[in-house]
């Protein structure tokens, strides 16, 4: 049976025994503290040898490239003969045959999974940059992507549909979900599409999600509203009480979270009428309406709620 594993031993100054070492790193020199001994000279420098000082300076004298990154179909690692048919003048007429035979076979070269996936991550690019979205849910959509890819998933079906299907898991996996409506009006893809899709990749991958709060919902329903975060902060507190009388079982998330930001935007005095919160959020007045009363019900608000919203008609009248 091996033994654990011995604690590496701290460097001794070989002249007075003591453990006080200390590293000079622009003399590359280490030294003992106690009685100036230099027990390691000449070391060799590791770091880069040149300076930058500003951030334009430092991606100049970079001899590095970028990171690697789930977000292209190959790593980052990418090698291109030519970027148009403009770099073929830039060629010395004599090469230029030669050049163009070797952008035509680089082409021809390239896997189908590698022309699918530069395909479908340009796609995704659009999306994430038009939802604004975060870099996680961009690499996680990517990786999905990539699996559906290698298990024949996107055969038969439309790349933007598996694209948008994903996004829409994992932005309710990651806190920030987006409704079926705005990913179908940014992909172009219909809502039907969309979850047929998300169903039959969900259980292809073994993904499965929970479904999304109401709560989720609300710091972005506040800001396309224009609603302050205290504002925010009382729609998610008459959210959880609302939980705790099992008010919002069984209803939609999106008219739930609306109605609890009316509620909330009312006693704070920023009152939002249930047509302006019905349209930018995406719902009916009539949903907004009806979780409205069930919420304001079951809490014991109602006439405090009620009465406030007399009081702001009569001061705009």
């Amino acid at each position: 049976m091996v033994g654990p594993e011995k604690k590496k031993k701290k460097e001794k100054c070989p002249e007075c025994g003591s453990e006080n070492i200390t590293h000079d790193p622009s003399r590359g020199e280490t030294i003992c503290s106690k009685c100036g001994l230099v027990v390691t000279e000449s070391m060799i420098d590791m770091t880069q040898e040149w300076r930058a000082f500003d951030e334009d300076q430092r991606s100049r004298r970079v001899r590095t490239g970028a990171p690697l990154t789930p977000t292209k179909h190959d790593q980052g690692l990418t090698t291109e003969i030519g970027k148009g048919r403009g770099e073929l003048f830039k060629v010395a007429p004599k090469k230029r045959a030669q050049y163009y035979r070797l952008t035509k076979w680089h082409k021809r070269l390239i896997k189908s999974k590698d022309r699918n996936l530069s395909f479908a991550f340009s796609e995704l690019q659009r999306l994430i940059s038009f939802l604004g979205l975060s870099q996680a849910v961009h690499e996680k959509v990517a990786k999905l992507y990539e699996m559906a890819v290698d298990k024949g998933l996107v055969r038969g079906r439309s790349t933007e549909s598996i694209i948008s299907a994903l996004l829409y898991t994992t932005c309710r996996e990651h806190g920030a979900p987006r409704t079926l409506d705005e990913i179908s009006k940014a992909s172009g893809i219909s809502r039907r599409d969309i979850g047929k899709t998300y169903r039959y990749v969900a259980r292809k991958l073994g993904i499965r999600i929970l479904p999304a709060k109401s709560q989720d919902y609300v710091p972005r329903f506040g800001s396309l509203l224009g609603l302050s975060e205290v504002v925010q902060v009382r729609a998610v507190k008459i959210l959880d009480d609302a939980s705790k009388f099992d008010v919002t079982s069984g209803k939609g998330p999106i008219g739930v979270a609306a109605a609890a930001l009316y509620i909330s935007a009312v006693l704070a005095g920023e009152r939002k009428t249930q047509r302006e919160v019905a349209d930018a959020i995406g719902v009916t007045e009539v949903t907004i309406r009806n979780r409205y009363k069930e919420i304001v019900e079951r809490l014991g608000i109602k006439d405090k709620v009620e009465e406030m919203v007399k009081e702001e008609e009569e001061s705009a009248s």
